[in-house]
């Protein structure tokens, strides 16, 4: 490790793959091809929600919050990783290294909670029809989304502000592709134990208990539908729950592998795949996910590019 001679660095080198340097071309060339695949198939989701008047009810309007998280989430570090591919200094500056933690850890706080509100909104929908309208009206729909925000943004200013408050001892390589708490929490040099501690007490009430939530809802959704006698009701009332699952299992399998182990146990290149799978894979699959396997999305898009060509001719 370099050492310089203040405890907090103007830059970190990001080492990132350097002990593969054969992966970093491939790695650039996919980073090029789905940053821009995430991108555009969010704006496509949020487009089609917004409208499409079918689409305006409270299950598209918690995937419009997803798709647009998605965006920050992605965009908060692919830009900068790419800049890092392409050349040979391979630095962040310590103050865009601060933005870019407060930024990644509110899109990953928020979305563990986005993840549950949305399950939740399938459980009230199969499971309590009648009342649905009632509980997921407007404003409990926009209450919701708040709250899902400001826990997210909680999460962050309470782990990364800890985390920063960590003394570095002049160390400036991460050996990450990006600045994330776990990584931080390692490099950092004295007693750290105190933060290993309250990452993981954290990450219990951020992960598991939204995850547990999350299953509990599923097992209620499933007890139900299995009592419907249609074969079509049941079709369609796992077409719609089957996306959420998928996205729910993609997102939450890496950032519990990721954030439920002491930090100074993780290997040393399990956080940068993790981060490229969550933080990459999982925004660009989650607009194919959600329009491959839901009819009223394809059917919304359908409408949108006929409308779109019928004005052109």
């Amino acid at each position: 490790m370099i050492l310089i001679n203040e405890s907090r660095p103007e830059e970190f080198i990001l080492l990132g793959f350097a002990n593969h340097p054969w992966l970093q071309l491939p790695l650039f060339v996919v980073l090029l091809i789905t940053y821009p695949m995430a991108m555009m198939g969010n704006i496509i989701i949020i487009l089609v929600s917004k409208l499409d008047p079918s689409l305006h009810n409270p299950m598209y309007f918690f995937l419009t919050n997803l798709s647009f998280l998605d965006m920050c989430y992605t965009t908060s570090f692919v830009p900068q990783m790419l800049i890092n591919l392409g050349s040979s200094k391979k630095t962040i500056s310590y103050i865009g290294c601060i933005v870019q933690l407060y930024f990644f850890s509110i899109m990953g706080g928020t979305e563990c909670l986005l993840l549950a509100i949305m399950s939740f909104d399938r459980y009230v929908a199969i499971c309590r029809p009648l009342h649905y309208t009632l509980i997921m009206n407007r404003c409990i729909c926009i209450l919701l989304v708040t709250t899902v925000w400001l826990g997210g943004m909680a999460y962050a200013f309470l782990e990364a502000t800890l985390t920063l408050q960590l003394p570095l001892c002049g160390v400036n390589k991460l050996d990450h592709l990006l600045c994330e708490i776990p990584v931080l929490i390692k490099t950092a040099c004295g007693e750290k134990e105190a933060n290993e501690l309250i990452l993981s007490v954290v990450c219990i009430f951020m992960l598991a208990v939204p995850l547990c939530l999350i299953l509990a809802s599923y097992a209620s959704i499933g007890h139900t539908v299995f009592k419907i006698k249609s074969s079509e009701g049941r079709k369609k009332a796992f077409g719609t729950c089957s996306s959420h699952l998928i996205v729910v299992f993609l997102f939450y399998g890496p950032a519990i592998s990721m954030y439920l182990q002491p930090p100074s146990s993780i290997s040393r290149d399990q956080p940068k795949f993790m981060a490229l799978f969550y933080g990459m894979v999982t925004p660009t699959l989650n607009p194919f996910i959600y329009t491959l396997r839901n009819k009223d999305v394809k059917g919304a898009l359908g409408k949108l590019v006929s409308s779109i060509f019928s004005s052109k001719s």
